[in-house]
This record gives structure tokens, C-alpha cells and sequence, in this order.
């Protein structure tokens, strides 16, 4: 249906999942207060120092700072994991409740505590015995999330290799979180695609549409299609246009098989088994704790290249 193998090499894999899409000019301007320019980049991975950062209206506990150092031994790295999901989760369920998840941007300790998580994820994504034996270091109900996560990006990290050279991606901030996920849900009442499904998509296409770069085969929109598949499944709309573009992926994947049979239709819209495993996965996740949405929202955009991860967006750049 969409692009080239070597597209989904340059967001999907190195960036455990992410593919370039293009946006209005307008939309992302250096007037927008919500753009993040791509060309402040900051190199980060498993290293670094812990700081507690102070936020508003948080219990006091220790906030990381967005390169704060991350265990490489099974014992030390399962309990920090299962602390920061432990601080994360609480932070999101004040956040939906109490705060304003339908604006940007979401609260600093949500943002810090999701990137440290996504750090995690991404080492052990890297490491197969260490994920192994954390995985069964940890506790009901984190250890089927944390499975479910490991495998996805497992599945992304060993099929596609590391950049030589970074790509030149644009990225804004996304749209609010309860926006999207009316959005998701939209598309699941029309079409019957689950909503999870929708919002997996997106999270592994564009990290909920903060990447706004066109791909190199021309895939386009927050959901990555081509103009011309977009001409057949947009039902009229903007590519560009997050609203509309969610709803055209549920049309594709409806008319592709969903929801009886997902993983067929998710290979039409991407041929590539990784890619399938991986938003089934993070799927799954959501339906048994749909909070998890909010933590996928806040995931950042990194590449993986020759040289190690690079973040491009997120707290601190």
C-alpha cells in the first residue's frame, strides 16, 4: 500500500517506529509555540545523572532528568523500571483526572517520567538477555506491559539497522491527548477498527504526529499514506490533517480486514511482519490499561544510528 522498505528503515526501525510525514507550513512555523525546530538535537542513551526535578502539584519524589542514568544489571534496572511505572501511572491518572489532557502541553512530570520508561524500553529493546531476565524480575500488572513493550520494540530493533547518517526530519508538538483520542475513537464507532489499533498506528508512524517531514517515497500525514492510496480510502479530507487521516487509516484497515482479522489488514497497510508485531502489541497494552494511551502520547521521536540513540524531541531541547 505505501512506501518503500527503506522509508520504514528510516523512521520505523531506527526510531522504533516512526515514519516522516508532511504538514501545512503554516501548521508549523517558529510562531507556533508548540513546534520543536529538529535541528536542536541532543544525543542520549543509557547514561547520564539522576536529578530530582521539582514539579508543581506533584508528591515529592524524584523526577528524572531527561538523560539521567539508566542501570545495565537486571536487579538495579527491574526496580527503577517498576518504581518509575509505578510514579508514571500515578502522575497520568492526576493528570486525566485533575489536569487538562485536552491541551498543551502535558504536565512536566508526565513528560520526565514517560521519557525515562521509554529510555528503558528502548535498552532492553537492545539487549535480549538483560530483557529477559528483567522481564522476570517484574510483577502482575506491570510485567505484561513491560513484556508487550519489550517485544514490540524488539521486533523493530532487530528487523531494521542503525543510521549512518541522522535523517533530516521536521517535528512539531503534537495535538492534545484527549483530541487524538477522540479522533481514534471516531474512527472505531464509523468503521469498527478498534480505537487501540488506530492509536498504535500513529504512535509508530509519527509519534502521534510530532514528525511532519514528507517520507522519501512521498508517504504523507500523521498516518503516512500516499497521495495516491489516499485518493482511493481519504473519504475527501487532508492528508495532513490529523482528523482525517485517522479516519482514512480506519477506512483502509476496515476495508483491508479489521477488525476480524488485524494482523492481515495491518500488513496491507505495511507490509512488514516487525511492524505488524508492533502495533498489535502496543495495541494489546492499551486494551488492558486504556490510561496507557496517555504514556504512548508522550513517547518521544528518537533515531537510532551508527553512533547511538538521538533524541529529537521532548523535555529539554
Amino acid at each position: 500500500m505505501r512506501r518503500s522498505l527503506v522509508t520504514v528503515v528510516t523512521v520505523v526501525a531506527v526510531a522504533i517506529a516512526l515514519s516522516a510525514c508532511a504538514v501545512d507550513p503554516e501548521r508549523a512555523t517558529s510562531s507556533d509555540p508548540r513546534t520543536n525546530a529538529a535541528a536542536r538535537v541532543a544525543a542520549t542513551g543509557p547514561s547520564g545523572t539522576v536529578s530530582p526535578s521539582p514539579v508543581a502539584d506533584a508528591p515529592t519524589s524524584e523526577i528524572p532528568e531527561p538523560d539521567a542514568w539508566i542501570p545495565g544489571q537486571a536487579d538495579p534496572l527491574a526496580v527503577r523500571l517498576e518504581a518509575t511505572w509505578e510514579a508514571r501511572r500515578e502522575a497520568v491518572r492526576r493528570w486525566v483526572r485533575t489536569g487538562d489532557p485536552d491541551a498543551w502541553p502535558p504536565p512536566d512530570d508526565v513528560e520526565l517520567l514517560v521519557l525515562y520508561e521509554q529510555r528503558i524500553y528502548r535498552v532492553l529493546a537492545a539487549r535480549d538477555r538483560l530483557a529477559a531476565t528483567v522481564l522476570n524480575r517484574l510483577d502482575h500488572p506491570l510485567a505484561p506491559e513491560a513484556r508487550s513493550n519489550v517485544r514490540a520494540g524488539g521486533a523493530l530493533y532487530d528487523h531494521f539497522s542503525p543510521l549512518k547518517t541522522l535523517p533530516d526530519f521536521r517535528t512539531h508538538a503534537p495535538e492534545p491527548a484527549d483530541l487524538l483520542l477522540r479522533y481514534f475513537e471516531k474512527g472505531e464507532r464509523r468503521f469498527g477498527v478498534d480505537w487501540e489499533l488506530l492509536a498504535a498506528v500513529m504512535l509508530i508512524e509519527t509519534r502521534m504526529g510530532r514528525i511532519v517531514s514528507s517520507s522519501s517515497a512521498g508517504a504523507q500525514g500523521p498516518m503516512q499514506f500516499l497521495p495516491s492510496t489516499w485518493e482511493v480510502y481519504g473519504l475527501g479530507g487532508d492528508i495532513r490533517d490529523e482528523h482525517d487521516a485517522v479516519l482514512g487509516a480506519a477506512n483502509y484497515l476496515s476495508a483491508s480486514g479489521s477488525p476480524g482479522d488485524d494482523r492481515g489488514a495491518l500488513f496491507h497497510y505495511n507490509p512488514v511482519a516487525a511492524y505488524v508485531t508492533a502495533v498489535i502489541r502496543y495495541a494489546n497494552a492499551m486494551s488492558r490499561d486504556p490510561d496507557l494511551f496517555y504514556a504512548y502520547y508522550n513517547w518521544q521521536v528518537f533515531v537510532r544510528t551508527t553512533h547511538g540513540d538521538v533524541r529529537l524531541t521532548g523535555p529539554g531541547l
